[in-house]
C-alpha cells in the first residue's frame, strides 16, 4: 500500500494554502445540556491539525456527528465541538453554520494563515451518505472547491463510502494524517504477525455484531475472551439458563459451532452479576454462570471471571510457544453495562489487566475507549487507543476500507 502523508504534503509547503481536513468529531453529546461528555476523538485529530496551522496553513475541517436524516437537525450541530476544538487548539475556530451554502463559503473566504473553519455537519447534506454516485459526487464537488489538498485524519469512518470520505480524495490531491496513519499501522501489526501469545477480548451486546472478527480473528489468537451483552447467547449455546439477559435466539446455534471449533481457545464468564431490573438502582447479586435465575438480567461479569480473564492475559497458554503471558492483546466491547457504576466492575478489571499486562495493547475504539476515559483509566497506560470501533473491526477481518484505498496512489 502506497499512501501519501502528511509529512509528504507540508514537505510541499502549505503556507497560504487551504487544505480540506476530514476529521471524526462524533463525540457523544449529553441529551440535555448538549455538553461534550467525551472529547477524545476532538483530541485525537489535535495533531494533524496542529501541523497544519503551524505550517500557515488554511484549515478547513469536516465531519459528521451522530445521524440526522440528511437534513439540518439542531440537536447534532457541531456548534459545540467548534468551541471545545478552539479551547484545545489554543485559537478561534470559525463555525459554518451550514455545509457547503453561504456560511460555509464566507468562512472559509475569510480564513486567513494559520486560522481553522469548521463546517456544519456533513450529514445535514443528504449527499455525504446518498448510495447515489451522481448525487454523492455533487456533493463531493462543493466540498473539494474549499481546498487544494484533502487529508483524511477519520479513522473512524474510513469504513463508510461517503463524499466527504470517499469521494473527495479522488478531486483533490489526497493524504492520510497522523491518526489514519497510526490506525493503520497498528491494525496492521494485529491482522498481519503479532507477537505472541496474542490473545482478543471482546464485549459488547450482540454476536451478530462480531461474528466476523471472531472467525477471522479465531484461526490467529491463543485466546478468546467473551465478555459483555453477547456472552449469554455463547452461554445458552452451552445449554445454560440466561433469565431476560440480552439473547441473540438466531445466533445459537452459530455459537454452538464456533466453540466445537475453538479448540479450547475460546473463555466464557464462570460467574455473571444478574439483577432484578436493567436499571442503576436496581437489586443485584453474583451467581454462577450456570444458575442464573430464569427472571433475572445479566449486566456484568463476575469477580471470579475478572480474575480468570486477567490471568488468562498474564500466563501463557500451552503451546503458544512463549513464556509468560500475553504480547499482544486487542480489545473491542465493555464487559458490562459500565455506565452504571454497580456493573462497571467487570469491565474495570479486565481493562486494568490489559492495561498492566505488560503486552503490546491495542483498545479497539467505540465504547472501549469511551470506557477507558469514564471510569477513569490513564490512558498512556495502553499501546494504543484507537477511534474507530467499526473501522478497526472492519479491518481485522480484512475487508477493503473505502476510505483507506481512496488514499492510495
Amino acid at each position: 500500500m502506497s499512501i501519501r502523508t502528511l509529512d509528504d504534503l507540508l514537505a510541499e509547503g502549505v503556507s497560504g494554502r487551504r487544505v480540506l481536513v476530514r476529521a471524526d468529531l462524533n463525540v457523544p453529546l449529553d441529551k440535555q445540556s448538549g455538553a461534550i461528555t467525551d472529547d477524545g476523538r476532538i483530541r485525537a485529530v489535535l495533531p494533524t491539525l496542529s501541523a497544519l496551522t503551524g505550517a500557515g496553513a488554511q484549515v478547513v475541517v469536516c465531519s459528521h456527528l451522530g445521524r440526522p436524516k440528511g437534513a439540518p437537525d439542531p440537536q447534532f450541530s457541531l456548534r459545540p465541538v467548534a468551541d471545545r476544538l478552539g479551547e484545545l487548539l489554543g485559537v478561534t475556530v470559525r463555525f459554518a453554520t451550514d455545509t457547503v451554502g453561504e456560511s460555509a463559503r464566507s468562512t472559509v473566504d475569510a480564513l486567513a494563515d494559520g486560522e481553522v473553519a469548521l463546517l456544519e455537519n456533513l450529514r445535514f447534506n443528504a449527499g455525504e451518505t446518498s448510495k447515489d454516485e451522481a448525487e454523492r459526487g455533487a456533493f463531493a464537488d462543493q466540498l473539494a472547491a474549499f481546498g487544494a489538498a484533502y487529508v483524511d485524519d477519520a479513522f473512524g469512518a474510513v469504513h463508510r463510502k461517503h463524499a466527504s470520505v470517499y469521494d473527495v480524495a479522488a478531486r483533490l490531491p489526497r493524504f492520510a494524517g497522523r491518526l489514519v496513519l497510526r490506525e493503520v499501522e497498528v491494525l496492521s501489526t494485529l491482522a498481519g504477525e503479532p507477537e505472541r501469545p496474542y490473545v482478543v477480548v471482546l464485549g459488547g451486546s450482540k454476536v451478530s455484531d462480531k461474528l466476523a472478527v471472531i472467525e477471522a480473528l479465531l484461526p490467529k489468537v491463543d485466546r478468546l475472551l467473551i465478555g459483555g451483552g453477547m456472552c449469554f447467547t455463547f452461554l445458552k449455546a452451552q445449554g445454560h439458563e440466561v433469565g431476560s439477559s440480552l439473547l441473540e435466539e438466531e445466533m445459537v446455534e452459530t455459537c454452538r459451532n464456533l466453540l466445537e471449533r475453538s479448540e479450547g481457545k475460546i473463555m466464557l464468564p464462570v460467574d455473571v452479576v444478574v439483577a432484578d431490573a436493567f436499571a442503576p438502582d436496581s437489586p443485584h447479586d453474583v451467581v454462577r454462570a450456570d444458575g442464573m435465575p430464569s427472571k433475572r438480567v445479566g449486566l456484568d461479569i463476575g469477580p471470579e471471571t475478572v480474575a480468570g480473564f486477567a490471568a488468562a492475559l498474564t500466563s501463557a497458554p500451552e503451546g503458544a510457544g512463549a513464556p509468560g503471558g500475553a504480547r499482544t492483546i486487542f480489545w473491542n466491547g465493555p464487559m458490562g453495562v459500565f455506565e452504571m457504576p454497580a456493573f462497571a466492575n467487570g469491565t474495570r478489571g479486565v481493562a486494568e489487566a490489559i492495561a498492566g499486562s505488560g503486552a503490546f495493547t491495542v483498545v479497539g475504539g467505540g465504547d472501549s475507549a469511551a470506557a477507558v476515559r469514564a471510569l477513569g483509566l490513564d490512558e498512556s497506560s495502553f499501546s494504543h487507543i484507537s477511534t474507530g470501533g467499526g473501522a478497526s473491526l472492519e479491518y481485522l477481518e480484512g475487508k477493503t476500507l473505502p476510505g483507506i484505498a481512496a488514499l492510495e496512489k
